[in-house]
């Protein structure tokens, strides 16, 4: 089979135009040795049927960073003649994306441009002649729209078109000389005044007013994302389990004589004479509840909202503005992407920390996620807690999660071998995404996390049930009460809910509320179950992304902080 390679520099809608000419038959792997991610799908034009592979951006074929260094790889090893290079190049900015035309070019690659982005050209006042630029380069140029579709017909039906070139290598100089030349033939450019689009541009990259629009998105964002969970949970949700599913459960909770150990281990306990998705720890109660009906509501806002924002053009913007901070932190600002993700669940959080190059970043990423980012049902329950007393509770909270992912961040940065690479990103143009690809990448998303933590979930509801059946939790309170009691200012009871923890964040809060607690206690509680172990599902995608050396280390520091800031907050904190 023939492959299609999609390359082009970073920003210039190649996922767009992958999504266009593949539609949703979509493989993600790994490049091997390395953790850059290669998308693959399959693309049939008449009779012929083409491996489409969206390489990782690049400026040119001498690679300056790792992603690039993989797409060179790959094009050497394959052969020319079994391969198409459908080279993207943003209409927008001919003059920089042509030098790597010109080098698949000279390299005798079998190259077919696709011009995009031209809908931008009209707004900014920038005329090409698509004709003369395909005679220039002697290769097939096709003038697209990736967004709204325009074009990419039309570039299917040319790929037969792209052969083999034979062309003089340039010299660097001779290369950009000749680029100037082109790009002076055949673009043509007209003054216009900024519309309101470019005035929120040129605004939102500004240190002050980028803030300021940053944190308004931000809120903004928060509060749609709560709005749709909360709506996909009371009228959707719900529903389905307390109408439908819940009898089904109460049939089979008879059929078992509701008691005995497999009733305890398929529905649980029963709570005042019937069955509590939230608190009888069953496999068939407990576990799916958490899964589908408290969790993933937020999950699929959290990606639909993302998702609007990184097509929109936003978080680009969003990770130059924050860059010089987290570059502080050892990271740099793209690893905004994974702390959104993990406030509405760790496990994507941690997953997404795979954009950042080094496995140093990887590692601080993912314990700050860990130690510092509240899920959002954790984040429901504190709200709940906390804030029937005070909202300043809850704001304190937040500051001393915030406080932490500085000072630990910092540490981290000073004391960890290894580097972090420097930041560099194109500031892409606002444009509204259409709804297909943005719904084809919330689809990937949701079944992706759905395959990740469903089995994880049902896992660690089982060890919950299995320990209290046992009674190990009894041991686990001998053993912690003395720092429980002693350092953090809690009664022993509360051992059981931090060690809960562990499993479902949530429901360790919700024990804490019958214990009868104290402003103090329950604010020193909270902050707790957010810094101390991550819940079992992170946990085990924690193993699978750092390692087992990357796991200990990561809880040895996490298990630290949680000593380290419950004894503070407990003897140097006035409440």
């Amino acid at each position: 089979m023939k492959k299609i390679f999609l390359l082009g520099n970073p920003n210039v809608g190649k996922s767009v135009v992958f999504s266009r000419l593949t539609g949703v038959r979509v493989i993600a792997s790994n490049y091997p040795g390395t953790t850059i991610e290669v998308d693959k799908g399959y693309l049939k034009a008449g009779t012929d049927q083409f491996e489409v592979v969206d390489l990782p951006g690049t400026y040119s074929l001498e690679p300056t960073s790792k992603a690039e260094e993989v797409t060179v790889r790959l094009l050497k090893e394959n052969s020319k003649e079994d391969i198409t290079v459908i080279n993207i190049v943003d209409a927008t900015n001919l003059e920089r994306n042509l030098y790597l035309t010109l080098q698949l070019i000279e390299e005798g690659y079998s190259v077919i441009v696709c011009l995009n982005m031209c809908d931008d050209t009209k707004h900014r006042g920038i005329n090409i002649d698509v004709d003369k630029l395909e005679k220039l380069l002697t290769v097939p140029v096709i003038s697209t729209c990736a967004v709204t579709g325009v074009g990419i017909k039309f570039l299917i039906q040319r790929l037969k078109e792209a052969k083999l070139n034979a062309r003089k290598e340039l010299s660097h100089q001779q290369r950009w000389q000749e680029i100037g030349e082109i790009v002076e033939s055949v673009q043509q450019l007209t003054h216009r005044h900024h519309n309101l689009r470019e005035i929120l541009e040129d605004a939102s990259i500004r240190p002050f007013t980028g803030m300021l629009i940053s944190v308004l998105v931000i809120f903004t964002s928060f509060k749609v994302v709560r709005f749709i969970g909360e709506w996909l949970i009371t009228n959707i949700c719900d529903p389905f389990f307390f109408n439908y599913y819940q009898p089904v459960l109460e049939k089979l909770s008879l059929s078992l004589g509701r008691e005995g150990f497999w009733h305890h281990l398929l529905i649980g306990d029963l709570i005042n004479g019937g069955i509590d998705f939230k608190q009888s720890l069953g496999v068939l109660t407990t576990a799916p509840y958490i899964e589908f009906a408290m969790v993933l509501p937020y999950i699929v806002s959290f990606y639909f909202i993302l998702s609007i924002l990184e097509d929109v053009g936003f978080i680009p913007r969003l990770a130059m503005l924050l860059d010089n901070l987290l570059h502080r932190l050892g990271l740099h600002g793209f690893a905004i992407i994974p702390v959104l993700l993990g406030f509405g669940c760790n496990v994507p959080g941690i997953l997404s920390t795979r954009i950042l190059e080094s496995k140093r970043e990887r590692f601080i990423a993912s314990t700050l996620i860990s130690i510092g980012i509240p899920c959002v049902p954790l984040q429901a329950m504190i709200f709940g807690i906390l804030g029937k007393i005070s909202g300043l509770y809850v704001a304190g909270v937040y500051l001393v999660l915030f406080s932490i992912w500085l000072v630990l961040g910092s540490i981290l940065n000073r004391t960890l071998k290894g580097y972090s690479p420097e930041f560099l990103v194109e500031i892409p143009p606002y444009r509204l995404p259409p709804l297909s690809v943005l719904f084809h990448k919330l689809f990937f998303r949701i079944k992706a996390f759905i395959f990740e933590a469903a089995p994880v979930v049902l896992l660690g509801v089982l060890l919950v049930n299995l320990f209290l059946t046992f009674g190990l939790f009894n041991l686990i309170t001998n053993i912690f009460s003395p720092i429980v009691k002693g350092l953090f200012g809690l009664p022993k009871e509360a051992v059981v809910a931090l060690a809960i923890g562990f499993f479902r964040k949530e429901v360790a809060v919700g024990l804490l509320m019958p214990l009868g607690l104290n402003v103090k206690q329950l604010f020193i509680a909270s902050v707790l179950l957010a810094v101390s172990f991550p819940c079992i599902a992170t946990f085990v995608v924690l193993l699978r992304e750092l390692g087992l050396r990357g796991v200990i280390k990561a809880t040895a520091i996490m298990a630290a902080t949680a000593i380290i800031v419950g004894t503070i907050l407990n003897f140097g904190i006035r409440y």
